[in-house]
């Protein structure tokens, strides 16, 4: 059981591909996180005074309280703030692997997927006596599913001629790349980002940031990023949400306007990026 978890949390089933996973859920709530069965485009998430509290044996920590937000179709959404805040924390609510203290979070996906959340960690813990083709079926082999789609993004995004090779004859970036597309075969409506270029070199970081926001932006995805990097917040986000220090609330959400510069190292060269990155540093201090 190094490889794969199994949780029940309030009658739901939770297959989770350890740092790659997608969150089989029904989504069948009646507790303080929901969803509407409506096919309802907008927003995919919508956060309403969630509070988290940790229990320790001693005491009751408080987390993060009174965070409200929504996000739409097609955003990409960073979260920025101090180390502890509770940034992964907020993620694990989003997935359903924990539940809120108080609020609520609702959810409007818009097909009747069985997966409809796709989850990224920091490492792409790829198995490493299993191909490239092989790693990113796994999830299909676990839902006993087959899909085309395989075959159509390993040879869309230039896995093609490495469908064969082992993870350990390719290189950080491609590897990447293997996880990020395992998670997407399973064709998820929002996308979850716990720090995923964070283990990863200062160059191999720069090509590998602009090849998976090519990907989901190609793909069409609803993306939440959790960083500790704000010129990467920035640089790859529509809007980003800023947290305080522990218990964490929402110091300022920002809006940015990037599209038009498809190229992520250009978006860094505009007054408008360094602007940008001041004004985030200084809620943070």
């Amino acid at each position: 059981f190094t490889h794969f978890l199994i949780i029940s949390i309030q009658n739901k089933k939770i297959n989770c591909i350890l740092n790659n996973v997608t969150l089989f859920q029904n989504f069948q709530y009646n507790g303080n996180v929901g969803m509407q069965k409506e096919k309802i485009l907008n927003p995919v998430v919508k956060l309403n005074n969630v509070a988290y509290r940790y229990h320790t044996p001693k005491d009751e920590v408080l987390a993060i309280e009174n965070i409200s937000f929504e996000i739409k179709k097609q955003e990409f959404v960073a979260i920025v703030g101090p180390s502890g805040c509770g940034k992964s924390t907020l993620l694990s609510l989003i997935a359903g692997l924990i539940k809120p203290s108080d609020g609520s979070i609702e959810f409007n996906f818009e097909n009747s997927s069985t997966n409809p959340i796709g989850y990224m960690f920091q490492q792409d813990n790829l198995f490493e006596w299993r191909n490239v083709r092989d790693n990113i079926r796994l999830g299909l082999e676990i839902a006993h599913k087959k899909s085309k789609l395989v075959d159509n993004l390993i040879s869309k995004y230039g896995l093609k001629d490495f469908e064969k090779k082992l993870p350990h004859q390719l290189s950080g970036g491609m590897r990447q790349r293997v996880a990020l597309i395992r998670t997407l075969v399973l064709e998820p409506e929002l996308l979850l980002l716990d720090e995923p270029f964070s283990a990863l070199d200062y160059q191999t970081r720069k090509s590998v940031v602009q090849d998976v926001y090519s990907i989901i932006t190609s793909e069409k995805k609803t993306s939440i990023l959790v960083t500790h990097d704000i010129s990467e917040a920035v640089s790859l986000a529509n809007r980003v949400i800023i947290l305080s220090a522990r218990p964490s609330k929402i110091k300022a959400i920002l809006d940015l306007n990037f599209e038009a510069i498809p190229i992520i190292e250009e978006r860094k060269r505009t007054p408008e990026f360094e602007m940008m990155v001041d004004k985030i540093w200084e809620e943070l201090t």
